[in-house]
């Protein structure tokens, strides 16, 4: 007991100035010291931090970038015929030579660039829309509704797709509308049947129940919660879709199918080429090469918007 009384003593005596007062106030004691960072900018810094996604977006980039500004700023078209200058080799006047008819290679390949590119992109769009619509409405009420919507989609996939694509060009008249309308009128089951998968997983979380015991409608569920929810898996598909609807419009043009002359595109660039591949190689090396390249690229960035938008790896 007396060594206690003597302890408390000597700390009473213990000098004030000895003491230095802490300036910092009780309010800050609770704040966050490190920034809150969302959804999208923990995508975006992942995806940065993946050089081979950022360097194939930056050539696809480029790519774009050329398909519109050459064919405006070049002296040739890619129609404009010159008998006196044909089958030439790559010089600094033709870039990437002419072909049998004198016309510029160069020019042609970044045309065909403008009309492969949204083939590619106009054909995504319908998928992804079509094929949230569609998943959408089966995974969402389930039940007899989705039973038939699948075993419709079952009925168009168990004849490949490539097999629709040739039956319904044969159909219409060749031409842009008839490829886009023919590519994507089965392109859009593989978004379908992922949407519904995520709309499955998601209608049972606790805020979707809560949104409809609140009274809110279908429309508003599927809009407000289901598809921002679901995105990511959304995005990523699509991007795939791309360089898919890409290859099958020059696949198309390279059998005979595909765009009537003289539209350019890579497809008809390559099927031209091939047919003069050894008198002529470069004719067929430049679009194939430009075909490769940007198929690459978006499969690369494909895969880095999968892992940049995948919430598993956000730190």
């Amino acid at each position: 007991m007396m060594e206690k009384n003597t302890q408390k003593m000597n700390v009473q005596n213990i000098p004030l100035d000895m003491f230095e007062k802490d300036e910092q106030s009780y309010d800050d004691a609770d704040k966050i010291t490190r920034p809150s960072v969302t959804y999208w900018s923990d995508a975006w810094r992942r995806f940065r931090r993946n050089k081979l996604a950022m360097m194939s977006a930056i050539i696809l980039i480029l790519i774009v970038a050329l398909a519109i500004i050459v064919p405006m700023v070049s002296r040739y078209t890619y129609n404009q015929n010159d008998l006196t200058c044909t089958n030439q080799s790559p010089s600094l006047t033709h870039l990437f030579g002419t072909d049998d008819l004198g016309r510029d290679i160069f020019v042609r390949c970044w045309e065909g660039a403008r009309v492969s590119l949204s083939i590619g992109l106009i054909v995504s769009i319908l998928n992804g829309t079509i094929g949230i619509l569609y998943g959408g409405i089966a995974g969402y009420f389930g039940g007899l509704a989705d039973n038939i919507m699948m075993r419709f989609c079952e009925l168009i996939a168990a004849i490949p797709q490539m097999l629709w694509v040739i039956l319904l060009i044969l159909i219409m008249k060749p031409g842009v509308g008839p490829i886009i309308i023919a590519i994507a009128a089965t392109g859009w089951i593989g978004m379908a049947r992922l949407f519904r998968g995520q709309v499955f997983q998601i209608k049972e979380m606790e805020y979707v129940m809560a949104s409809r015991t609140m009274g809110a409608g279908s429309i508003w569920i599927i809009m407000k919660h289901l598809f921002p929810n679901a995105l990511s898996p959304i995005i990523t598909n699509m991007a795939f879709a791309i360089p898919g609807a890409i290859f099958a419009e020059s696949f198309l043009s390279y059998i005979g199918l595909g765009l009537p002359l003289p539209t350019a595109s890579w497809g008809v660039l390559a099927s031209d080429g091939a047919n003069k591949l050894l008198s002529y190689p470069y004719q067929l090396v430049f679009p194939a090469v430009l075909i490769c390249i940007t198929m690459l690229c978006f499969n690369l960035m494909g895969d880095g918007l999968r892992d940049a938008l995948d919430p598993r790896m956000r730190q």
